[in-house]
């Protein structure tokens, strides 16, 4: 029972590995994977899971930002509604000078990277469970 707990528990630089893919926004997951294809290594399914979901929420964060950029292009055209966009970039002096969007981000940024790092199956809505979907898991 002890050798199967301890198969299960990711290597620690499969965490290090996870939590830097996340601060990186996915580039050194894909690289790590693309070396370990080329070598012919096994990715185990941890370090496949965080890889995955790192570039799916970097993309997913692209898409948003672009979307979001176009509303604000919008929304800065009507006189009164103007504003809603401007106090949501407006920089926090208390946040060190972050806006609402940035400190959001940073914090789910953190929070996966950390996660991962303590060696556990981060999890987001939506997105983990369709990461989970696709890996089989």
């Amino acid at each position: 029972m002890i050798l199967l707990q301890n198969f299960n528990k990711p290597y620690p630089i499969e965490r290090i590995l996870s939590a830097t893919t996340y601060l990186t926004a996915g580039f050194v997951g894909f690289i790590w994977w693309i070396i370990a294809i080329l070598t012919k290594k096994v990715v185990r399914p941890f370090l496949i899971y965080h890889i995955m979901q790192s570039i799916f929420l970097s993309m997913l964060y692209m898409i948003l930002s672009i979307l979001g950029q176009m509303l604000y292009v919008i929304l800065y055209r009507i006189p009164i509604i103007n504003a809603i966009p401007y106090f949501i970039n407006m920089p926090i002096p208390f946040a060190f000078g972050l806006s609402i969007i940035q400190v959001f981000t940073t914090t789910i940024i953190l929070y996966l990277a950390i996660t991962s790092f303590m060696g556990m199956y981060s999890y987001v809505p939506w997105v983990s469970d369709i990461i989970k979907g696709n890996n089989g898991r």
